[in-house]
């Protein structure tokens, strides 16, 4: 039963680990060869210790974890592309890896000469590449630019054609490290699908991915990393709650109760400095600064101003931007009915936003401002304060409203 088990263990990690050796300059690397020289002149840095984890024939290994938590190191080792500096890695088969842009193709080369390239990398001969590049080309869409060269492609292409090429090799493992974040909702769709027909033909995939929904979705079983070691394995639902709460527990522990005056950073500041914003904070239901928050979550933003002369009939207003800098949603102490009067030079304001967050889990900003009645600003921050939200449903799309369910069989 044991030989039946470890045959049917495609990949398996038993105490990887990885260290990088870093240097203060480049000269330092030289010295330390030199053997009258006996200091060491680098210090070492654990990219991964002791991760153990197997994944099945068939099955799809989901990866999580914060920036820097030893993810794409993890992949590589996998791959091939790095040695571990200790512990071992087992890949049975062909082994297929997507991981980061601009590794694998040669940007001089056209889309159709990488993908023969890349294709024969894999193990194929040229006529099992020419059989599958129409399936590739076609899941790429990127129309006449496969004959120009890669070098003019966008981001979006490259990932396409790169994921195509990938995935119609005919791998027994594939390897895919953050490649659907940069694709259009249409390519992300089709990948799923993807992902989806590799399972039933019981290809294994390990793949790394910051959208947690697309982890519970697909996923058999994921682990989460945190400074190079397993925090946690088990089942999707399991290991990215744990993700989400250690997230959530890191920001209100680091968060400050306030941003210091004159700290404040925005990518554009206007306005006749009538008022002057101080501070500008997202809270949490406890009333803790936050900068990461679960879809649905009561939510406040606090924006704090001060007064350089007598303002009547103040304006207090906030704007939340997604990542691409499109308005989502905005509103003022004018439009919500709640006038705020008169305030003297040297007065003190503060003014608190507080709703559901139904946004969908992505980034986005907030801008804050201080207008006169007409809406003229006295100070306007762009973009002065960024954060996160995060679904642990896997909703997709910008907004989560709430839903009511009803049926009937019939």
């Amino acid at each position: 039963m044991r030989g039946i088990v470890a045959f049917l263990a495609v990949v398996s990690a038993h105490k990887v680990s990885k260290v990088f050796h870093l240097y203060k300059k480049a000269s330092d690397r030289i010295l330390e060869v030199l053997p009258f020289i006996r200091r060491r002149a680098h210090t070492e840095f654990w990219a991964l210790q002791d991760v153990s984890f197997r994944v099945e024939r068939g099955e799809i290994l989901g990866v999580v974890g914060p920036n820097g938590s030893g993810k794409s190191t993890l992949l590589q080792i996998v791959s091939g592309i790095l040695r571990p500096t200790n512990g071992r890695v087992v890949a049975e088969g062909r082994i297929a890896a997507l991981l980061e842009l601009g590794a694998g193709f040669n940007p001089e080369f056209t889309g159709r000469e990488n993908v023969y390239i890349s294709g024969e990398i894999m193990g194929l001969s040229r006529k099992e590449v020419a059989e599958a590049f129409p399936r590739i080309e076609k899941f790429a869409e990127i129309g006449e630019y496969i004959d120009r060269p890669v070098k003019e492609y966008s981001t979006g292409m490259y990932v396409r054609l790169a994921f195509a090429t990938a995935i119609h090799v005919e791998p027994e493992v594939l390897v895919v490290d953050e490649a659907l974040a940069v694709g259009d909702a249409i390519f992300a769709s089709r990948c799923i699908q993807k992902f989806e027909e590799l399972k039933r033909r019981k290809v294994t995939v390990l793949f790394v991915s910051h959208d947690l929904g697309l982890v519970k979705r697909l996923a058999d079983h994921a682990i989460f990393l945190v400074n190079g070691r397993v925090e946690a394995e088990g089942s999707p639902n399991d290991v990215v709650n744990r993700y989400v709460g250690l997230v959530l527990e890191r920001q209100r522990r680091e968060a400050a109760e306030e941003q210091p005056t004159g700290a404040l950073e925005s990518s554009f500041r206007h306005g006749d400095a009538a008022s002057r914003i101080t501070s500008v904070a997202m809270l949490n239901g406890e009333g803790q600064p936050v900068q990461t928050v679960l879809t649905g979550e009561r939510v406040a933003v606090r924006v704090r101003a001060e007064f350089a002369r007598e303002v009547q009939d103040l304006v207090v207003g906030m704007l939340v931007r997604n990542r691409l800098g499109v308005d989502v949603f905005g509103t003022n102490t004018r439009l919500e009915g709640k006038p705020l009067g008169r305030f003297r030079a040297g007065e003190r304001v503060e003014v608190e936003f507080a709703f559901e967050c139904l946004l969908g889990q992505h980034e986005y900003t907030l801008t804050a401002a201080t207008q006169h009645w007409d809406g003229s600003s006295q100070d306007w921050l762009d973009d002065v304060l960024s954060f996160r939200v995060m679904d642990p449903r896997g909703g997709t799309g910008a907004a989560s409203l709430p839903t009511e369910v009803r049926w009937r069989r019939v």
